[in-house]
């Protein structure tokens, strides 16, 4: 089967505990349904999500990510294909955005949008290195 990761990043609407736990539970549903894992790194001033699987279910997941509405600004930033998956274990991996990533006003003035393919994926590479079975 043809893997593929995709990551963007975008601003959330309306970004609360009650909103985000709701986007988890739901996304998690669907990924196990479709066969996509990956990590959704959040704050109240940014999402940066990865999601790897095959690829048409990728592209789906996406299409409706750009179609939610507690998402602005939806900034695609990887596509590609690749051999084997960075988050196996997790239907979506959550995690606030740590503090050798990125200041809010970084984040204001677009740094991720900035960054080139290789920094994203080292941004994930890394947090992948964190995650343990115990982070559920």
């Amino acid at each position: 089967m043809k893997l593929m990761q995709l990551a963007y990043c975008s601003q959330p609407f309306g970004y609360s505990l009650e909103i985000l736990s709701a986007i988890l539970v739901a996304s998690r549903a669907n990924n196990r349904k479709n066969d996509i894992t990956g990590a959704l790194i959040c704050r109240s001033d940014i999402f940066l999500q990865l999601l790897e699987g095959p690829e048409q279910q990728v592209k789906n997941t996406f299409e409706a990510i750009q179609n939610d509405d507690r998402h602005i600004n939806v900034h695609h930033l990887i596509n590609q294909p690749v051999e084997k998956r960075l988050f196996p274990a997790w239907a979506m991996k959550d995690d606030p955005v740590k503090t050798w990533m990125w200041s809010r006003e970084e984040v204001s003035n677009g740094i991720v949008k900035s960054l080139s393919e290789k920094e994203i994926e080292e941004v994930f590479l890394k947090l992948a290195k964190e995650a343990t079975i115990f982070d559920f």
